[in-house]
């Protein structure tokens, strides 16, 4: 069975995986308050640079570029950066170590949520910590599965954050 690419994708799957990914960034920020505004914004500072980050390095020489990828970042890195080498993109080597940064937006909030249970145990945040796990990995996961990589013209051009996962999954 063959799947077929997406010259840009339909926007439903936009909304779905911006959702997901703003939920991450509010839940991390509304556990993160339990420590004061400073850190709150502070995260949101670093969610902003990660995303800034991902459209310099990688949007700029994805053949998403200036168009609508599953997450809109093409169109969105087209109004901020000149197009790269789509080259770069084919040659880039992504391990653990590049993801790290992504990571953090869950790992930071959920070590953040469980000093605050230690230090007041609360239903609210043990729930917004649930909440983020579930997703973080899984409906992070259920997109990029169902609904993003799946239908991926990048990925069927070559994706180094394919080949990783496909290691991943073979070990």
């Amino acid at each position: 069975m063959t799947t077929t690419s997406y010259e840009n994708y339909p926007i439903r799957i936009v909304v779905l995986s911006g959702a997901i990914a703003f939920s991450i960034y509010a839940i991390g920020t509304f556990i993160l308050a339990g420590f004061g505004i400073l850190i709150a914004a502070l995260y949101v500072l670093y969610c902003l640079g990660v995303e800034l980050a991902i459209l310099k390095g990688s949007c700029v020489h994805c053949y998403y570029y200036g168009k609508v990828c599953s997450f809109g970042r093409g169109k969105l890195c087209a109004l901020f950066f000149k197009r790269g080498d789509p080259q770069n993109f084919l040659r880039r080597q992504i391990s653990w170590k590049e993801i790290l940064p992504d990571l953090l937006v869950a790992l930071v909030p959920l070590l953040g949520g469980i000093a605050l249970l230690i230090r007041e145990f609360s239903w609210i945040v043990a729930g917004a910590m649930v909440v983020l796990v579930l997703l973080s990995f899984g409906g992070n996961a259920l997109v990029r599965g169902s609904f993003a990589c799946k239908f991926c013209k990048q990925r069927e051009l070559g994706c180094p954050a394919e080949k990783l996962f496909s290691q991943s999954r073979a070990a």
